[in-house]
């Protein structure tokens, strides 16, 4: 169950999805001109079968609820899948994983993953944790990208590198609206950070490297990983578009695959020609192929 430190990550939760609402989302008239934004906490206890007191309570983390109650309330906020299952991590249902075992399992994994990256040469793929630490990846990752090798180990991750690696910011166009969307996901999938240590130090990290995006750090969207076609433009290269796509391992649900496939035959090309050059000495080779 929530301790008393998430019980209030958890009420802060729901206080902002109640504030993004309107009466006429939910089906409500409304009368009288309203002093706060969004629905009033009576508005969410009536469709929530609560009492008024009990869901003042849970808004300010003073008060557990039970897996049926914790729904209602998401279905009177509107919250989609992703938002109930971050409800549901910060209140405490979920299944931990053994902190000893981390390790061993997340290589038994990468072993058994990375011959499926390799057979993407042209497709820029990785294979996360539920922590978004990067397991593994393909040459081809590394072609356009930067290897994670040379990142620290407390650092690699697919989080921060969106929010501080400069080679991954520059190379990709329009990093926001991708960089937002993994973090949504990211927020939906870890798990509160107060009751997860690897999240917290994530947390710390971002806001340690990333002092401009802070106000990121503090949002409490949460949303599934989309599918986009986004547009890299790798130096000496030419730009390449690359269709997003991601699912779940079979050995382990919790982790993710995020796979970038080139969208046309001459990105596909283009990919090939990247990942050869660097395997044979580095994207130098293209620069100088380019200059001639």
């Amino acid at each position: 169950m929530s301790t008393p430190a998430t019980g209030q990550e958890l009420g802060a939760f729901l206080r902002a999805h109640r504030e993004l609402l309107q009466p006429a989302d939910v089906g409500l008239t409304a009368t009288a001109r309203r002093r706060t934004p969004g629905l009033r906490r009576e508005e969410v206890a009536s469709l929530s079968g609560v009492g008024l007191a009990w869901y003042t309570w849970l808004e300010q983390g003073r008060v557990t609820a039970s897996r049926q109650v914790l729904e209602a309330v998401a279905r009177a906020l509107r919250l989609d899948p992703a938002g109930l299952r971050h409800a549901m991590r910060l209140a405490g249902y979920h299944e931990p994983v053994p902190a000893d075992t981390d390790r061993a399992a997340a290589e038994r994994l990468a072993g058994a993953v990375r011959p499926v990256l390799d057979s993407w040469p042209a497709s820029p793929a990785a294979l996360l944790d539920r922590h978004f630490d990067l397991l593994a990846w393909n040459a081809a990752w590394s072609a356009l990208w930067g290897s994670p090798e040379h990142v620290p180990a407390d650092r690699r991750n697919l989080m921060w590198l969106l929010a501080v690696d400069h080679r991954l910011r520059e190379v990709l166009h329009d990093w926001e609206p991708l960089a937002m969307n993994v973090f949504q996901h990211f927020r939906a999938q870890a798990g509160p950070a107060l009751a997860d240590p690897r999240t917290g130090e994530l947390y710390r990290r971002l806001d340690t490297d990333a002092p401009e995006l802070r106000h990121w750090w503090g949002c409490h969207s949460v949303a599934e990983l989309t599918a986009r076609t986004v547009l890299a433009d790798p130096p000496g290269l030419g730009p390449v578009r690359l269709t997003l796509s991601s699912f779940h391992p079979v050995d382990d649900p919790s982790a993710l695959v995020v796979l970038f496939t080139p969208a046309t035959p001459a990105d596909a090309a283009r990919m090939t020609e990247l990942t050869a050059a660097q395997e044979a000495g580095g994207p130098e080779l293209l620069a100088a192929g380019a200059g001639r």
